[in-house]
């Protein structure tokens, strides 16, 4: 990727996506995202220039060919290190296709988010190295047992146990009744009686555990899903208005205010970084 002589702005191109994946392009070039967070893991590779990005307190910089990883809920912005601008290849993982990896245990936290590129697999590279083919049933597969090895392997601890400090299997089957509870309808905001009815766990339970199986609150995870929403909506020419109510936010305003959190960008600048 070139970024020399291009306008300022920033440019975004998917790639094909599968559930709990989903591949991105990026180049910014006189401007940069401001504070924000996902309620996924964000795995990418610097392709040209230099990355800079706040992280956990610290300046944090990533030169071609090395990696990034960004855990879930952890705030962290992002801009060019010199005039030139920069350019990265981003993976967004579900964290529940990593717990299908990990099989119920913690999720693993990597404290230093900067990978030196022979630390990635040579697959999860190439996976991403083809933003353009497809991802089969088999390949997702293979996604999420290659992030969760790797996370696994820098994480504190063997799965992340210095962070959350359990190391036995979460009662995934009631978690999992409450993330689908969320994103069966995220417009709809359930009380948290209902979370306790349909898991037998007390809400300081769900709570906890939730976050220890999916890097987030059922609160954020719900947030998210509202705005996973507002895109496709905007993507569909649903005017902003429109699209906030109908993902349940209160006003425009609101939504934007979240959007800017999640993504780091205005609803409006977002869309019209794509093509």
């Amino acid at each position: 990727m070139r970024l020399e002589g291009m306008p300022a702005g920033h440019r975004l191109r998917y790639g094909p996506a599968a559930e709990g994946i989903e591949r991105l392009e990026a180049s910014l070039v006189g401007v940069a995202f401001s504070p924000h967070r996902h309620d996924t893991y964000a795995i990418g590779v610097t392709l040209a220039g230099v990355q800079t990005f706040r992280y956990r307190g610290e300046s944090r910089h990533c030169l071609p060919g090395e990696w990034h990883v960004l855990h879930p809920d952890e705030v962290h912005d992002g801009a060019a290190g010199t005039g030139d601008g920069f350019g990265y290849r981003i993976f967004y993982i579900d964290p529940a296709l990593v717990q299908e990896a990990l099989g119920g245990a913690p999720l693993p936290f990597v404290a230093d988010p900067v990978i030196r590129g022979r630390g990635v697999p040579a697959s999860l590279a190439a996976c991403l190295a083809g933003l353009d083919e497809p991802l089969d049933g088999f390949a997702r597969v293979e996604v999420g047992v290659l992030v969760a090895g790797m996370l696994a392997r820098y994480g504190a601890g063997r799965y992340g146990s210095a962070r959350y400090g359990r190391r036995g299997p979460l009662p995934m089957a009631a978690l999992a009744r409450v993330r689908e509870l969320i994103a069966s309808d995220p417009v709809v905001r359930r009380p948290v009686e209902e979370f306790e009815r349909v898991t037998g766990l007390d809400r300081w339970t769900i709570a906890r555990q939730f976050r220890a199986a999916y890097g987030t609150s059922p609160t954020r995870f719900r947030t998210m899903r509202q705005l996973d929403l507002v895109r496709r909506l905007l993507l569909a020419g649903t005017p902003a208005r429109e699209a906030a109510v109908g993902a349940g936010f209160a006003d425009q305003a609101h939504m934007t205010r979240m959007f800017k959190r999640a993504y780091g960008r205005t609803p409006a600048a977002w869309r019209a970084a794509l093509p």
